[in-house]
């Protein structure tokens, strides 16, 4: 990780009263896994999404703050969401990166698309092997910037500019299995990523610092 951004870490959790029943969670709530036709029986919640596989993070971030996702199988979408968003069906109001109230990027093999108001945008970046995602999250500013981490480098992907009103939950569209998915039907998956220093404040807002140490490679 770069040094400038090591100081912006936060840690996250997935919130159990959000996941979607088609999606589970494992590694002490910081994996999701989509299971095709095997709902859970999560009791009902008036946050949990009914009909769309995503699950948010429990923490409603302000300031500036960094995190790092990995992906694997078909694809996933990779964002944040003001709490507020719809949990009921399938429409556009539900989906993470599909209104006015979130912002996501959509990662399936070397393909990354950014999303927002249910407008797409292609970023065009080199093939990797890495399924790694960063972001990072500069709420005072209005800015959320998504990088693809592979050793150690960032290659920037997209940067949303705005002015955020409310605190932002980091949250996953997961995909489900293909036809050619494993034989216990699953899908894709989304896990939060362990870093080497973490801080608490996720809900305050930071300020005094400024990120220089990053640099955008295209």
């Amino acid at each position: 990780m770069k040094p400038g951004l090591r100081k912006y870490v936060c840690d996250l959790t997935l919130d159990l009263n959000t996941v979607n029943r088609l999606l589970s969670l494992s590694e002490e709530n910081r994996k999701v896994t989509c299971r095709k036709g095997l709902k859970q029986l999560y009791p009902d919640h008036p946050e949990r999404f009914v009909s769309c596989r995503q699950v948010l993070c429990r923490e409603g971030l302000t300031g500036r703050c960094y995190w790092e996702v990995e992906w694997s199988g078909r694809g996933a979408g990779i964002g944040v969401t003001y709490k507020g968003i719809s949990r009921r069906g399938w429409g556009d109001d539900c989906g993470i990166g599909y209104n006015d109230k979130s912002w996501s990027v959509y990662c399936s093999g070397n393909s990354y698309y950014a999303w927002h108001n249910n407008k797409s945008t292609t970023i065009d970046v080199p093939p990797s092997s890495s399924h790694r995602v960063g972001l990072y999250l500069d709420w005072p500013a209005g800015t959320l910037s998504f990088y693809r981490v592979s050793s150690d480098t960032l290659t920037h992907l997209n940067t949303f500019y705005t002015t955020f009103t409310e605190p932002l939950y980091p949250g996953f569209r997961v995909d489900d299995v293909d036809s050619f998915g494993d034989l216990w039907g699953l899908g894709s998956s989304v896990s939060l990523c362990q870093t080497s220093h973490t801080h608490t404040h996720t809900h305050t807002t930071h300020t005094g610092h400024t990120l220089t140490e990053h640099k955008h490679t295209h």
